[in-house]
């Protein structure tokens, strides 16, 4: 942990002409020539030269980076967040122990390849054109954080799943690539290593491990990014064959957003909950009945289901410990900024749903650690929003380098410089695109601040939009938009989202599926 001294000087930094932290700001000669100069090329030495003398790059002043992403994991599923207490984590646990716990962090697209480009990009997915789920990469003219890396000077990897086009081969930006087509295989995957096609054997969270691990250990003068991006914990949940009889006799906790019986919310929501939400189930439910609330099914404490998903986070958990060691044992632990996140929440039951896609809670909240002791105090919390587009700035931000203005996140080293007052974002954008495979959700757009939220559906009328009080209502359970309490919030958020569209520069995508 850094001292008062280091802390506070961060203001300097940001105002000078090193533009070590944030956006880079024009100061004038004579400024440089200061006390302030001074104490910010002692801080640039603190924090960018201290080097490993057992690290097997010597010669770098630049962080290597790793990037640890799961998939489908809800936001508090780690054994430090207590919502399962039998779901024990330690390593992931030490991870926050030891870095910056981001407590309130998003996505801005809940699906699994629109939110990976939004990482790799900075951009929404309306900006960088995936717009839903196995079509394309993102378009050309996307800023790609790998190919910035790479240009400047990094040794780049991708080890995963990559789920954009349909194809393993390599993608630009990476030195080094293994991946798999689409959501592969949890047992003896089809993977493609720098375009030579072969077939593993074991489960697919070792094996990319282990290849994550080979990577590391090679000799380097560079420093390096390595984005490990795992299939887990995504359907159909299937632990380790160590792990498949783990916690036998647990019980899940009731959710209290469970029992949600949707009335007073829009009616495509109950339709396709009552019918189904897929591509033939929804067509036929057309002009079908749809009931004004529907009856929860039983609470089950230990759903199989569940019960696997939870199991299957076992060995993220020991891969994320064996890599720390790894680091740990060549010298390069503090040397390497490691980012752990999820490319999206997962409901877990929660308002009767198994999946991700809407713009609750559960669904676009994700976990978000950061560890770098050079720069971020251990064991601490940060409350401002962070956004899967503020990922790819805040690596780019660490690496030294500047910003594309293309991107439209934001270096979350802005929060550090004064966590209590900075001029951070306020409210941000949401936004899900209605694919064929399943036309039950249908394309939305909303706005949430740290009290309301409000979803409207564009495509959709006759229906209702909704609005959620998050202070008195956490679950979300009380659709307030036709509440003549709430007008003045109503039209208030109504104004926040298109300020967002507008900033954002929203255009409606053309998709051809």
């Amino acid at each position: 942990m850094y001292s008062d001294t280091i802390k506070s000087s961060f203001f300097f930094i940001e105002t000078s002409n090193l533009g070590l932290l944030g956006r880079r700001h024009h100061t004038s000669p004579f400024l440089l020539i200061t006390k302030r100069t001074v104490l910010v090329s002692i801080l640039f030495l603190l924090l960018w030269g201290c080097q490993n003398p057992n690290a097997s790059n010597p010669g770098n002043q630049r962080p290597n980076i790793l990037f640890v992403l799961t998939d489908d994991q809800a936001w508090n599923l780690l054994g430090h967040d207590g919502r399962y207490p039998f779901l024990e984590t330690p390593n992931l646990d030490k991870l926050a122990e030891e870095g910056v716990v981001f407590e309130n962090s998003f996505v801005t697209t809940s699906l699994c390849s629109p939110s990976r480009a939004s990482f790799l990009s900075g951009c929404y997915a309306h900006r960088h054109g995936v717009y839903i789920n196995g079509l394309s990469d993102p378009l050309k003219e996307s800023p790609m954080v790998a190919d910035i890396l790479q240009q400047s000077g990094y040794e780049t990897a991708f080890i995963g799943k990559w789920h954009m086009e349909k194809h393993a081969n390599p993608r630009s930006g990476f030195n080094y690539w293994l991946s798999f087509v689409g959501q592969g295989e949890y047992i003896d995957p089809e993977l493609n290593e720098n375009g030579k096609e072969f077939k593993a054997e074991g489960y697919i969270t070792d094996i990319l491990t282990d290849y994550a691990i080979k990577w590391i250990r090679q000799e380097r003068e560079k420093p390096f990014c390595l984005f490990l991006w795992h299939k887990a914990i995504h359907g159909p949940f299937t632990p380790a064959p160590r792990d498949s009889g783990a916690f036998p006799d647990a019980n899940i906790q009731e959710y209290e957003n469970w029992y949600d019986t949707m009335e007073g919310k829009p009616e495509w929501l109950r339709r396709g909950w009552y019918y189904g939400v897929h591509n033939q189930v929804w067509k036929e439910s057309e002009g079908k009945p749809v009931p004004d609330k529907v009856n929860p099914r039983p609470w089950d404490p230990q759903n199989p289901r569940w019960m696997n998903y939870l199991r299957t986070m076992l060995a993220i958990d020991r891969s994320y410990g064996l890599i720390n060691t790894e680091l740990e044992n060549l010298g390069l632990l503090d040397e390497t900024v490691i980012v752990y996140s999820s490319d999206n929440g997962f409901f877990l039951g929660s308002h009767q749903r198994g999946d991700k896609r809407l713009m609750y809670e559960e669904s676009i909240r994700i976990p978000l650690i950061i560890r770098y002791p050079k720069i971020f105090s251990p064991g601490s919390s940060l409350e401002g929003f962070a956004l899967n587009i503020d990922i790819a700035p805040t690596l780019i931000d660490l690496a030294g380098l500047n910003v594309p203005s293309e991107m439209q996140g934001s270096s979350l080293l802005q929060l550090i410089s004064d966590k209590d007052t900075i001029n951070w974002q306020e409210s941000f954008l949401y936004e899900y695109f209605q694919e064929s495979y399943a036309p039950g959700f249908v394309t939305m757009l909303g706005v949430r601040n740290k009290r309301f939220k409000y979803i409207h559906f564009p495509d959709i009328h006759n229906d209702i939009d909704e609005l959620y009080d998050l202070e008195n209502d956490p679950g979300e359970m009380c659709n307030l938009i036709l509440d003549p309490k709430y007008q003045n919030i109503l039209n208030m958020m109504k104004t926040e989202l298109q300020n967002l569209l507008i900033a954002s520069d929203y255009r409606k995508p053309i998709i051809q599926e």
